[in-house]
């Protein structure tokens, strides 16, 4: 699996299944029926698609919509949301982090608390587990801590290594004169309280 046909998943999965839940399990069902070596290439696109996304200003855009806070948990996990957008809206908001303005997914959280988002949460953990879980049911093991999958993401991915840290300048999105010019649909759309 390349970066093609991973994308071409993602983006048949979209259409096949709404809810976060519902693509899940077509990820599992459709993963655990490949070849272990698919599974595997699967998740080293995904950790490779979400390592564009580890930028200061897609940080200060989910510190935004997340009114002011975004831990670094939370940043992993919204990443992995933003591939569940499919590739045009990630690869936007990659380029523009700004341009998360325009998804349907950030558009329903505008004028409410992140106490009331429930299923619109922007954040998908769970994504980062389907290829483990597939690989547990193929090999037979669907209760397997990750030890032999991860090993084999390891040895797969050889020395091309996702790098760490995060790319680009970074700035406080409390100040809204610099979140005004460099995000300014989001710093509209999720303004900041006082206590933020």
């Amino acid at each position: 699996m390349n970066l093609e046909k991973f994308w071409e998943l993602v983006e048949t999965c979209r259409r096949q299944a709404e809810s976060r839940n519902a693509r899940l399990a077509w990820f599992r069902s459709d993963l655990s029926r490949r070849p272990l070596e698919e599974i595997v290439e699967f998740q080293m696109c995904l950790d490779q698609v979400t390592r564009q996304a580890v930028t200061w200003e897609l940080v200060a855009a989910a510190e935004r919509i997340f009114g002011g806070w975004c831990s670094d948990d939370d940043f992993c996990y919204f990443g992995l949301w933003m591939v569940g957008l499919g590739k045009g809206a990630f690869g936007r908001a990659v380029l523009d982090p700004d341009a998360l303005a325009d998804t349907p997914e950030v558009l329903r959280l505008v004028g409410r608390t992140w106490r009331t988002w429930g299923d619109d949460w922007p954040g998908w953990e769970s994504l980062d587990y389907v290829a483990l879980e597939a690989h547990g049911l193929v090999n037979g093991n669907p209760d397997e801590r990750g030890d032999a999958f991860y090993a084999a993401v390891k040895t797969r991915r050889g020395e091309h290594a996702v790098s760490e840290g995060l790319v680009g300048e970074r700035w406080n999105v409390r100040d809204e004169d610099v979140a005004a010019r460099r995000l300014p649909r989001l710093s509209v759309m999720f303004p900041l309280s006082a206590d933020a």
